[in-house]
């Protein structure tokens, strides 16, 4: 009898080729550096691609994860034994009219805002500060420097991939929460339209270039690490409350809490995921024991639990 992930490697084989390509180690493609492989790996290139993995999941009901520059995510020791994506070079594209710049999913935020920028166009120089793609800034709803996404996001192309069906969703479909949407979990963002306002290209520079020093002033970005660890709470700062519980600093095998910003976890050669996993419930129960607050993750997980 043929597994499932059999049958939906053959699947996308007959549609993608070779660009299918099995136990896929994932932790290079991961800001954290770390996790075990994807049964199956496709960087779709175009809808078509889209299209097919669509048929997979259908005839086969294997899981599917989607990474885009790999920030936000942990990936499980024992990898994923689905199908992964991450969106090719066929979904880098920006494109310009008036005050509305849209981008496919796979544009680098940072990239993004520089296009607007050298437009004139304000209101996504934040972006420069978040190592996200479009698609995974958009699911996340990211955000820094008092700017997220839900400000600017127009309307979002979505392919929902046990519908096999391509929609446009308008800003109220989203969601848009706090570091959250309600875009279904198979949902492939594959393009988003961003309404911006005219601005003084050299202001919109200098306030990217701000927001560059600033990040690496007070973030560990020389080290791996996923970005934020935890939402911050109502009211209160994750980092604040982590560093007046004592937690800077503290350590599970390879994994530590950053001493320089305390809600950033890095890595060192060696560490693996069940180290993150064991430190943020560390960190969990030490900031609820210090102030009677309960951490949220922002982290996505891929494969096992979630943290």
């Amino acid at each position: 009898m043929t597994e499932p992930i059999d049958a939906a490697r053959a699947i996308l084989r007959t549609a993608c080729g070779d660009r299918v390509r099995a136990d896929v180690p994932m932790a290079p493609l991961t800001t954290f550096r770390i996790g075990g492989p994807a049964a199956v790996f496709l960087e779709p290139e175009t809808l078509e691609d889209l299209h097919a993995v669509g048929r997979a999941v259908a005839q086969t009901g294997v899981a599917v994860a989607i990474v885009g520059k790999g920030s936000n995510v942990l990936v499980a020791d024992e990898g994923f034994p689905g199908i992964v994506l991450r969106l090719g070079r066929g979904f880098r594209w920006s494109a310009r009219d008036g005050g509305t710049v849209t981008a496919g999913a796979a544009m680098p935020l940072p990239a993004l805002a520089g296009v607007a920028q050298q437009h004139g166009l304000a209101g996504l120089g934040f972006g420069v500060a978040i190592p996200a793609s479009l698609g995974g800034a958009v699911r996340m709803n990211a955000g820094a420097h008092d700017g997220q996404m839900a400000d600017v996001v127009a309307s979002v192309d979505v392919l929902e991939l046990a519908e096999d069906r391509a929609r446009t969703l308008h800003t109220e479909e989203v969601g848009f929460a706090y570091r959250s949407t309600t875009l279904a979990a198979d949902a492939v963002v594959v393009a988003a339209s961003l309404r911006l306002r005219a601005g003084d290209p050299t202001e919109i520079r200098a306030a990217m270039d701000a927001a560059r020093r600033w990040r690496r002033d007070t973030q560990p970005i020389a080290e791996p690490n996923c970005g934020s660890v935890f939402t911050n709470p109502p009211g209160e700062h994750a980092a604040a409350l982590i560093d007046a519980a004592g937690l800077k600093g503290a350590s599970i095998g390879g994994a530590s809490v950053s001493t320089k910003h305390a809600n950033f976890i890095v890595t060192a050669p060696g560490a693996t995921a069940a180290d993150v996993r064991a430190l943020i419930e560390l960190v969990r129960a030490g900031v609820s024991r210090a102030s009677d607050i309960v951490l949220q993750t922002e982290v996505r997980t891929i494969g096992g639990p979630d943290v």
